[in-house]
């Protein structure tokens, strides 16, 4: 890394590798926060199953209790 700092420095392309280390933090973040937002993504879609399933549950509890009838 420092052989490629030193020729940068040599020709004087400073601005050329400070650029290139911005793009490559920026693009590092960016996959970073694409890869959290994808994984946020699935536990809201496993959260809303779940609640999906207790909604199904709760439903069909109410329609199964059971009432005394007096003939």
């Amino acid at each position: 890394m420092s052989d490629l700092i030193r020729i940068f420095t040599e020709r004087g392309d400073l601005a050329h590798l400070a650029l290139l280390l911005w793009a490559v933090a920026a693009s590092s973040a960016f996959l970073f926060t694409l890869r959290e937002l994808a994984a946020a993504s699935r536990r809201f879609d496993e959260f809303v199953r779940q609640l999906s399933r207790f909604n199904r549950r709760a439903k069909s509890e109410r329609t199964h209790t059971y009432f005394i009838h007096e003939d």
